[in-house]
């Protein structure tokens, strides 16, 4: 995986991320995509949602704070994003705590071409039928993450990131694990959202929806490494991340990347 090159396409184009997110992260989000050195739009509402996916590089769709009008918001904007080969990134946040998250996530994977559908482990065994217990959007049980991405990217014919310690992409026929990170990337609200988003990012320049996955997590690994360095706790690993987003440089982000 070339990551390093995907990140200078990245910041040469600025591709634009249209995100349909909740409120609780989206600052977060917005933050770390503009600090990657995409552009991102939050856009929600029915009356503008297909025009702003089919203008946009990416879209991305995180259920985190839900409502069925959000629901069929994300639908459209979605089937325009497929109409423009826009490529789709779904975050199927806290899928399986209840079963209008976990009903809405599949309406979206049947309803829309997703590209990339990006969760923990629990959320991602919700939607292929594993049993999983999942409190809040935290996965608490575990649970063999390489086995849920190639069941889910078989599932559902799209490339699969479950997310954790060590992250497992896969496309139904390849698994790629990504081991860098720090754990103080769990001490703090978003960081999976945030993964999405940067998938987003990538997904507009990488050559393959594979790619970009892994090439969004080894970013958020490198810059969860660096931004542990000096923190003194998880509100100052905050503000480092982005710094942290802001500084990767694609030549060591390569020399860096943990992949097996």
């Amino acid at each position: 995986m070339a990551t390093g090159q995907s990140l200078r396409q990245l910041r040469a184009q600025r591709p634009l991320v249209h995100q349909i997110t909740n409120f609780v992260v989206m600052n977060e989000t917005a933050n770390a995509t503009l600090a990657l050195g995409a552009l991102p739009v939050m856009a929600h509402a029915p009356e503008e949602v297909a025009e702003m996916a089919a203008a946009a590089n990416a879209l991305v769709l995180n259920i985190g704070t839900l409502s069925a009008s959000w629901v069929d918001a994300m639908i459209l904007a979605g089937t325009a994003a497929n109409r423009h080969r826009v490529p789709v990134v779904l975050d199927p946040v806290g899928a399986g705590a209840t079963s209008f998250r976990t009903a809405s996530a599949r309406r979206i994977l049947d309803e829309v071409d997703v590209a990339v559908l990006r969760g923990n482990a629990g959320e991602i065994a919700s939607l292929v039928d594993v049993a999983a217990n999942v409190r809040g959007v935290e996965s608490v049980d575990a649970l063999d993450a390489a086995d849920l991405a190639q069941r889910a990217a078989r599932a559902f014919g799209l490339v699969a990131a479950v997310t954790g310690p060590v992250d497992h992409v896969a496309d139904g026929s390849r698994l790629v694990r990504v081991a860098n990170g720090h754990p103080m990337l769990a001490a703090i609200t978003g960081t999976g959202c945030t993964a999405s988003a940067l998938t987003g990012c990538f997904l507009a320049v990488a050559p393959s929806a594979l790619e970009g996955a892994v090439d969004a997590l080894v970013a958020l690994g490198v810059a969860g490494e660096d931004a542990a360095e000096g923190a003194r706790g998880p509100g100052s690993f905050q503000v480092n991340l982005y710094d942290a987003l802001a500084a990767l440089d694609p030549d060591t982000l390569d020399a860096r990347a943990r992949l097996s």
